[in-house]
């Protein structure tokens, strides 16, 4: 008999902690998942960020008539804080326009100008 009462404390024992194992592993699982949705949702919203400013430069461009921005491609690097100006325009100072109205509308950020002149 106290062989069997020895046993079943035994099975008894290894089974709290079996039990207790799989709840730290269970919380330790959920911690990883949030962390990941975590950095998930950041990188998303970084995007999102890049996205919008490249909208509101784009947006500005083809809204001031000094410049014919249908040739022109804009680009938003979150990471640099970089928007990037690639595409041709007709003359000299529609290239520099373009540049001044990208600048006026992303503070915070560098801007490239690499329009080409095609005339």
């Amino acid at each position: 008999m106290k062989q069997v009462t020895v046993l079943g404390a035994i099975a008894l024992l290894a089974f709290s902690v079996g039990c207790g194992n799989t709840a730290d592993g269970v919380k330790q699982d959920a911690d990883i998942a949030a962390e990941k949705t975590e950095r998930a949702a950041d990188q998303a919203g970084t995007k999102m960020d890049g996205a919008l400013q490249t909208g509101e430069v784009k947006s500005a461009l083809l809204a001031d008539t000094r410049v014919g921005a249908t040739d022109i491609n804009v680009d938003t690097n979150e990471a640099t804080k970089t928007v990037t100006l690639n595409g041709t325009v007709k003359t000299e100072a529609e290239k520099t326009l373009a540049g001044e109205v990208a600048t006026s509308k992303s503070a915070g950020y560098s801007v490239v100008n690499n329009l080409t002149i095609r005339p």
